[in-house]
This record gives structure tokens, C-alpha cells and sequence, in this order.
């Protein structure tokens, strides 16, 4: 590949992920399960995919997980023009499809072409729900928001209402056979009853991790509005990470650079962000370290065991940055940030008052380590506004 069809490739692909920062807008009907908000289509995609890698022991032998991830990585994404329709509102189906099958060709159109035909077949497939892939990623997503509901801090009758009705006649009724232990499971959490021990572990692991989308984040979402939560983060580097997954350095696992991606933030939920730009002394470093360490140890430990360990493995290989999965993932969570600064006039750059230099070495050595053309594509166009800013 050409220098200058490296270019045209990678400005496909930014244009793609920048516009698919715009699902982090989208206002779903559910509420976050600590009840200060409304839940955003971008975090709810990465809380389903979660829900999934948990559910990963249940799922029927035929389901490829990885392209289940794929699936609800992208399945939400046409709510970027077509809206979220709450299942307790009657709309037109037909009218639903067709501005979704239009949207989708909109924004997957973004792409370069192969990769705008390989994610519109995935988002297909999972419409579909023919395969059995897809049967199990809409069962999450159809699960989900109950079980969302039901651990939520506070009851409300009418949610309650919403549900009851989805359990024992909607859409999540009709997929009871299609991953079963969850549904009873979900049933017996709504209607109060004993529930398998190993889902009780799993499902206080993921309401745990529902706290990440309060987790902010120094960075704002791309239109300016607000920092971005790391929950929705979390989504938009898993995007990121399915993206741009051909400019790696040698060959990466793609499921476990994906499931690294879900759960790279997750000891946040006790031990916060720290931002990259921000303190940066040893000893900062250091405290952040054993407070992520201790977070790991109590997350992590909710799970069963053997599935806490392989899950915790995964994180510890992220972190330590030596194989070269994690060491593409980790170039992919240093970029997107960085893009978002830039759609932002500066963003944290301005609050931390970040020079050019102190971006080379803090972000884009760790870039050009996992992901060697990304990085000359990046620094090209940031550098204009460093040197406009007498910040180089």
C-alpha cells in the first residue's frame, strides 16, 4: 500500500470513528443503574458486550463469540440517525427498517469499501437474528436492560411494568430458548426468587460495573458537551480496536484485543481515571498503581473463580504491554483521546497545558509502538494547532 493510500485509508476510518462518537448522545429509555441519568446508546453497547463476555460459559457451543462482540459493538451504531425506539412505544416496523438500512449505509458508507461491506453484513446478520451468533447477541441486548432495571438502586413501578411485560410476553419472552439460564435467571431476579449461585457472582460483576459510566474522564465526548464517562470510552476504544485493527504491528488475537478493550477501565470503578496529562510524578504513579491493584482484586473476585482469573489475565496482559495484542491495544486507547482533543480545540491539552513535545513522548511513542503509521497520521494533524498555540 502506497504512502498516500496509507493516508486516504486511515482518513476513511477517523472519519467513521468520529462519527460514531455521536451514539454517545443518543438518550436511551433506561436509566443508569445508580438513577442519576439516562443511559446512552454507546454505553449501553459496551455494558451488553460485557454482558456477554460474562455470559460467555452459557452460550451454546455454535456461537462465535468473537463476531457476538462485533455485533453488539456495532448494533446500535444507525441509532446515530435513525433514534432509539423504547420498546413500551408502538412505532412502524417498516418505517424502523427502512431508516436504519438507511443509516446504515451512511455511516458504515464511511469506510473504506471492504470494511464498509464486512461491518454493514455483521449489523445485517445481527438484525437477521438467523444465525445462531446473532440469536445469542440479541439475547443479551434483549436482556439486558431488565436486568439493568431490575439492579438498579431504586424500583420504579413503572419500569417494573415495562419489564414484566417484555419477560413474559415481548421480545425478551420470545428468545427464552435461545439462551435460557439467562432468562431464568432474569425471571427469578424480577419475580424475587433463589437463582443459580455462579449467575448471582456474574450478575453482581457486571451491576458493578454499570458505576463505570459515572466515571468521567478528562477528556469531552467530541461535540464539547461533557467529559466523556469511561463506560462509553470503554465502547468507543472496542470500536476503535475493530477499525483499525489492520494497522497493527504483527498479528493480534482480535477477540482478546476486544474483550482488553471491554475491561481495560474497569478498576476505575473504585480507583478513578487518571488522566495521562495530568500528575505524572513516581509516586502519583505509583499510589494509582496499588489502587487499580486493590480494585482488581475486589472486582475480579466477584466472579467465579476460574472465570475472575481468566478475565483478570486478560487485564494483567493489557497492562503490562509486552505481547503484541497488548501492545496495540494500548496505542489504541493513547489515540482516541487525542482525537477527541483535537475535535475540541485542544480539550485537556488547554487544562493541562500539554506541549507537542510532551505528547510525542507521553502518547505517541506508545502509538507508534502498536501501530506504526497511525501515530505520522495523527501527529500531522495535530501539530498545526500545538504550533497556533505556542505549544510545541
Amino acid at each position: 500500500m502506497t504512502s498516500s493510500d496509507q493516508t486516504a485509508r486511515l482518513d476513511a476510518q477517523y472519519a467513521f470513528l468520529l462519527e460514531a462518537d455521536k451514539l454517545k448522545t443518543v438518550e436511551r429509555a433506561n436509566q443508569i443503574m445508580t438513577r442519576e441519568r439516562f443511559e446512552n446508546s454507546a454505553e449501553h453497547s459496551w455494558h451488553a458486550a460485557l454482558l456477554a463476555v460474562l455470559c460467555a460459559p452459557i452460550a451454546p457451543d455454535d456461537v462465535d463469540l468473537c463476531l457476538a462482540l462485533k455485533m453488539l459493538i456495532l448494533h446500535d451504531i444507525v441509532e446515530i440517525d435513525a433514534g432509539d425506539h423504547p420498546i413500551h412505544i408502538l412505532y412502524n416496523p417498516q418505517e424502523i427498517e427502512q431508516a436504519e438500512a438507511k443509516a446504515a449505509q451512511r455511516i458504515f458508507g464511511l469506510l473504506p469499501k471492504e470494511q464498509y461491506q464486512s461491518f454493514t453484513a455483521i449489523w445485517q446478520e445481527f438484525e437477521a437474528m438467523q444465525s445462531p451468533t446473532a440469536r445469542y447477541a440479541k439475547a443479551i441486548d434483549f436482556l439486558a436492560p431488565a436486568l439493568q432495571c431490575i439492579g438498579a438502586q431504586k424500583q420504579l413501578v413503572e419500569e417494573r411494568d415495562i419489564v414484566e411485560k417484555n419477560l413474559r410476553s415481548g421480545r425478551a419472552f420470545r428468545i427464552k430458548d435461545t439462551l435460557p439460564a439467562l432468562y431464568d435467571f432474569t425471571l427469578a431476579k424480577f419475580e424475587n426468587r433463589a437463582t443459580d449461585p455462579v449467575m448471582e457472582q456474574r450478575y453482581a460483576y457486571w451491576c458493578e460495573a454499570d458505576r463505570l459510566k459515572s466515571v468521567l474522564r478528562a477528556t469531552p465526548i467530541m461535540d464539547g458537551s461533557r467529559p466523556e464517562n469511561s463506560g462509553e470510552h470503554s465502547w468507543h476504544v472496542m470500536l476503535y480496536t475493530l477499525t483499525l485493527a489492520d494497522q497493527a504491528r504483527g498479528d493480534i488475537d482480535l477477540y482478546t484485543a476486544l474483550v482488553m478493550m471491554l475491561l481495560h477501565d474497569i478498576v476505575e470503578v473504585d480507583a478513578g481515571d487518571n488522566p495521562i496529562h495530568g500528575t505524572v510524578t513516581p509516586e502519583a504513579h505509583r499510589a494509582q498503581e496499588l489502587a487499580e491493584i486493590k480494585a482488581a482484586d475486589r472486582l475480579f473476585g466477584l466472579l467465579p473463580t476460574d472465570q475472575g482469573k481468566a478475565l483478570r489475565q486478560i487485564w494483567e496482559e493489557f497492562e503490562q504491554a509486552e505481547t503484541p495484542t497488548a501492545i496495540f491495544t494500548k496505542s489504541i486507547d493513547r489515540a482516541q483521546p487525542v482525537l477527541h482533543n483535537l475535535a475540541n480545540d485542544g480539550g485537556s491539552w488547554r487544562v493541562y497545558n500539554v506541549t507537542l513535545a510532551q505528547l510525542e513522548t507521553r502518547v505517541g511513542d506508545k502509538i507508534s509502538r502498536g501501530a506504526p503509521a497511525l501515530w505520522p497520521f495523527i501527529r500531522a494533524r495535530v501539530e498545526p494547532w500545538f504550533i497556533a498555540h505556542n505549544a510545541v
